[in-house]
């Protein structure tokens, strides 16, 4: 035994989540984001393994997740920018209106029944994998991205969904950037700059959420963030995001759109099973 855990157990979630970080890291890389929309059901299902209650099993993903998001947000955002394609204009004008928002996620997330969590991760993961998939170029809600009042609306809608669902704002992002014509690679780059601005204050966040539950949560927890799972998917996450990075720049638009949105589509599907058995 390790602090209450089995060693058997132990060693399963150490493996399972250093595989599961080099993972994530071609995702955040790959496609922009965090690697929020990975870490999340994989550590619903470790953290399931080890039994750890339903009543905090979610939060605790969520909030884990945004923990990890900080260093693979910042190495994915670098190697995008290295390529010259983030919009930095954008990332300013949605900087205060996001960071209000995770907090406004992250309070919420301290009265939130568990099952909020994944209704809100279905909803949003199924509406951009639609997109993606079936309308390409058609759904357009203008040429050029909107004025300062609208787009500080988008951030306060990106921070507080972002909070809840347990990403970096990435797929949020890069989905009101392609409604306003931003090519997709643009999209992705420049979403990837969001990470920092929403995995700081939402980690924070978490953990001032968790605190009531700490008695249910397992050991190495403060509030609803593992330590034993960030400071193991850190390491592998980190090392292969520029890969990821790298690999979204030699794909044709519509490939990685294709890719993106059937990824969404099933990590949605495992969260339905959750919620209707």
């Amino acid at each position: 035994m390790f602090a209450g855990i089995p060693i058997g157990d132990l060693v399963f979630l150490a493996v399972s989540l250093i595989v599961a970080g080099a993972f994530t890291g071609v995702l955040a890389g790959l496609f922009g984001v965090g690697g929020g929309a990975v870490i999340v059901p994989v550590l619903y299902e470790v953290f399931r393994v080890i039994g750890v209650p339903e009543e905090v099993r979610m939060p605790l993903c969520v909030g884990t997740s945004l923990a990890i998001i900080i260093p693979t947000s910042i190495r994915s955002f670098n190697a995008h920018r290295a390529k010259g394609l983030v919009d930095l204009d954008i990332l300013k004008v949605w900087a205060v209106p996001v960071v209000l928002g995770v907090l406004l996620g992250s309070y919420v997330a301290r009265f939130a029944p568990p099952d909020l969590f994944k209704i809100v991760f279905v909803v949003v993961a199924v509406a951009s994998a639609m997109r993606l998939l079936f309308a390409s170029d058609r759904w357009q809600l203008g040429s050029e991205m909107p004025g300062r009042p609208l787009m500080t609306v988008y951030g306060g809608i990106i921070g507080v969904l972002s909070a809840l669902m347990g990403i970096g704002g990435g797929q949020l992002s890069s989905l009101f950037m392609t409604f306003y014509g931003r090519p997709i690679h643009q999209a992705v780059a420049t979403s990837s700059g969001l990470g920092v601005l929403i995995s700081i204050p939402g980690a924070l966040g978490f953990i001032y959420a968790g605190w009531p539950k700490m008695d249910l949560l397992p050991p190495l927890s403060l509030g609803y963030v593992s330590f034993i799972g960030f400071l193991l998917f850190i390491p592998t996450s980190i090392w292969t995001a520029p890969i990821g990075a790298r690999l979204a720049h030699r794909l044709s638009k519509r490939k990685l759109e294709v890719a993106f949105g059937l990824f969404l589509l099933v990590i949605a599907s495992r969260f339905l099973w959750s919620l209707l058995v």
